[in-house]
């Protein structure tokens, strides 16, 4: 599999489109793997095959575009929708969440919500379903999508510097710290909501 990844954005410029392709997919059809392809392309960029500003800035941009179709999906086509794709208990769950937490603390989720997969998509289209302030929305999205673009190729560059003559080293040692943080996150929230409850 990390063969198949690498060949994808490996060799020509054409692997900077990838990685936009994917990021921008993955925000709004999460079963495409976003951090995936960001973290390798930092691990080939790593390797001297890639420039880690164009993938941070491919990566940034697609996760941006991805997020605003996302948001106009719910937007445009919120009611569909959700009958349509997030009718399982599990989903509508996501949505409810999302909605709440919207209402509480907007910027803080946009950005926090790009770091949680599945997440991401229900807060950016939640955010277009009931009809959060676009204008608002583009400016968080910015933040979080530049975070996130920095964060997910940095750690694959930094892993493939450090294992250049085994890059799947490098890549394994980003993806863990990938989960942790993703883990951290989803505790956080986790158990703030768990105090809420309670109090």
């Amino acid at each position: 599999m990390f063969d198949s990844i690498v060949d994808a954005v490996s060799g020509s410029s054409w692997s900077y489109v990838v990685v936009f392709a994917v990021a921008m997919v993955d925000a709004f059809f999460p079963i495409v793997p976003g951090e995936t392809v960001a973290i390798t392309a930092g691990v080939v960029a790593g390797a001297g095959d890639l420039n880690v500003v164009v993938c941070v800035l491919a990566a940034a941009t697609g996760a941006f575009v991805g997020d605003n179709i996302s948001y106009g999906i719910g937007h445009f086509f919120g009611e569909r929708t959700v009958n349509r794709f997030f009718s399982s208990q599990k989903a509508k769950d996501r949505i409810a969440w999302a909605e709440g937490q919207l209402e509480k603390r907007g910027a803080y989720i946009i950005t926090v919500a790009r770091f949680i997969p599945g997440g991401r998509t229900a807060t950016t289209f939640t955010a277009g379903y009931v009809e959060f302030p676009w204008r608002r929305f583009l400016l968080f999205d910015a933040i979080a999508a530049s975070i996130w673009g920095s964060y997910t190729v940095l750690l694959g560059y930094i892993g493939g510097k450090q294992f250049e003559e085994q890059p799947w080293k490098g890549l394994l040692l980003a993806f863990v710290l990938a989960l942790s943080v993703t883990g951290v996150v989803e505790a956080v929230r986790y158990l703030r909501e768990r105090r809420r409850r309670t109090a």
